[in-house]
C-alpha cells in the first residue's frame, strides 16, 4: 500500500494501491476497499487513482461518486 498524502488533514483514508482496472483504498481504522471497473465504472476508478496519487479529495470522491461501488471489502 502507499501511504495517502492526505495534504488537507482531515481525510478517512491512510494509504492506496493502484492495480489494473482496480483500486484499493484503506480507510482509517484499517478496512480496505477494492473499487473495480466493473463494480465503480472506469471513469470512476481513474479519478480515484488520480486523486489518490495527488494526495487531496479521494474520501470526498468516494463519497459522493463510489461510496456503495465496490467490489469487496475486507474489514
Amino acid at each position: 500500500m502507499i501511504p495517502y498524502a492526505n495534504l488537507a488533514g482531515d481525510s478517512g483514508v491512510e494509504a492506496y494501491r493502484p492495480g489494473v482496472r482496480r483500486i484499493t483504498v484503506q480507510f482509517v481504522g484499517g478496512a480496505q476497499y477494492v473499487y473495480t471497473y466493473a463494480s465503480a465504472g472506469q471513469e470512476h476508478v481513474e479519478r480515484m487513482t488520480l486523486l489518490a496519487q495527488a494526495g487531496r479529495g479521494l474520501a470526498t470522491y468516494i463519497s459522493r461518486h463510489a461510496h456503495d461501488a465496490w467490489a469487496s471489502k475486507r474489514p
